[in-house]
């Protein structure tokens, strides 16, 4: 996920500057893909069912001191560079994934004073603003290599099971969501190999052409 991939078009009448250096350098994937993981490794973990259900906060030290502020910093390194699609896609999940934690923290704390009876439609409308945004997400990002679009899909589809395991209050589907944000962690882990080799001096991955030239 690098200005290369995704802002800079290609140019055939020039050869391409050299890889900027120092603070306006690097690529912003290598903290951003890691951070991403480790959030999404420890809610499917949750969602399956690896801790009681009761212990919902189980997973939010990792959530939001580690994704969350990773995607963050890797949103403001990445609109430093000019990289503004990458800025995009890292600023949209740092504000899943903090608003997640937020959100997991007010309602058991009772920051919001919502009263427990309104707990599921609260995690409902959470869910579904960020489907949506999620999906939107995805459609505008059709122009990128076939992995991030799968990325993304896969996310949308774990997004749709955990909000219809909250609404009908199913452990099965529930389970499924956690399959779901597995299946979307292979691919991340995928797309890390790939930054990482070129940051080590090797060869990046396939990612597939995009749906959308």
């Amino acid at each position: 996920m690098t200005a290369a991939e995704i802002d800079v078009p290609v140019s055939h009448a020039a050869p391409e500057p050299d890889p900027a250096s120092g603070p306006l350098g690097g690529d912003p994937a290598l903290i951003g893909v890691p951070t991403f993981l480790v959030g999404s490794i420890a809610l499917g973990l949750a969602l399956v069912g690896f801790v009681p259900a009761a212990a919902v906060g189980a997973p939010l030290a990792i959530i939001l001191v580690a994704t969350g502020i990773g995607q963050l910093v890797s949103a403001v390194w990445a609109a430093a560079l000019g990289q503004n699609a990458v800025a995009c896609i890292f600023g949209v999940f740092s504000g899943f994934w903090l608003s997640y934690a937020v959100l997991v923290f007010g309602l058991l704390h009772d920051w919001f004073a919502v009263p427990a009876a309104d707990a599921v439609p609260t995690q409902e409308l959470f869910l579904i603003s960020w489907l949506v945004t999620i999906v939107l997400l995805t459609l505008a990002t059709l122009r990128l290599p076939l992995a991030f679009t799968a990325l993304f899909a896969l996310v949308d589809v774990a997004l749709a099971l955990v909000l219809t395991a909250t609404a009908q209050g199913s452990a099965a589907l529930q389970t499924a969501g956690g399959i779901g944000v597995f299946a979307f962690v292979a691919v991340g882990v995928y797309l890390f190999f790939h930054v990482a080799s070129l940051a080590t001096g090797g060869k990046g991955l396939p990612l597939g052409r995009p749906l959308v030239g």
